[in-house]
């Protein structure tokens, strides 16, 4: 009996995780394309789930309402890829960053201001994995629609890996960014 123990104990081996750097390389070198929908989370290639219609135009829906054109402060960038630290580069709905030059870089934390994800079939994964990693990282405001409730949680203030304030609106409220004055979404007009 304990010589099955030892031989389980030495089978448990650590797997390999994945940098941002080394991501990038499976794909210039044709290992993953433009097909491939994964996204690098904690170092784990992670299957993204296809995009649904009432996903992608609630996404459309979203960017339309928070975009303002090419004067605004900020960019809004669709189903576009984050750094978030060396292990993972998420591929959030939408992402409100900083108005820059990200031909060289994709976005790091202290560029995002607003994070939307928009959640069919993935709101357990959306919820329990990726608002943590992002409260983790400091991403001062995300934004979780639930596409099979019709809901949207907003979670501000990032502590510890947890987002300190949740509020869900009603589908009659307005929803406003706390970085972006005078921007605003009616959730009338994106969830009805």
């Amino acid at each position: 009996m304990p010589i099955l123990l030892e031989i389980r104990e030495r089978a448990a081996v650590p797997y390999h995780r994945w940098s941002v750097e080394e991501f990038h390389r499976m794909a210039q070198s044709g290992l993953l394309d433009e097909t491939d929908r994964v996204e690098l989370i904690d170092g784990e290639l992670v299957d993204m789930a296809p995009i649904g219609s009432r996903h992608a135009f609630l996404v459309d829906r979203f960017a339309e309402c928070l975009g303002s054109g090419p004067s605004a402060s900020y960019m809004v960038r669709v189903q576009n890829p984050i750094v978030l630290d060396e292990r993972s580069e998420p591929q959030p709905d939408i992402a409100l960053v900083k108005r820059a030059n990200y031909a060289d870089r994709h976005p790091t934390p202290a560029d995002v201001l607003l994070i939307v994800e928009v959640s069919d079939t993935t709101l357990d994964y959306d919820r329990d994995v990726k608002l943590s990693l992002y409260a983790r990282h400091g991403i001062p405001e995300v934004w979780l629609c639930d596409v099979q409730a019709g809901e949207l949680a907003v979670f501000r203030e990032p502590i510890e890996g947890q987002y300190r304030l949740m509020h869900k609106p009603t589908t009659s409220e307005t929803v406003a960014p706390l970085s972006m004055p005078g921007v605003w979404v009616a959730l009338t007009d994106v969830l009805a």
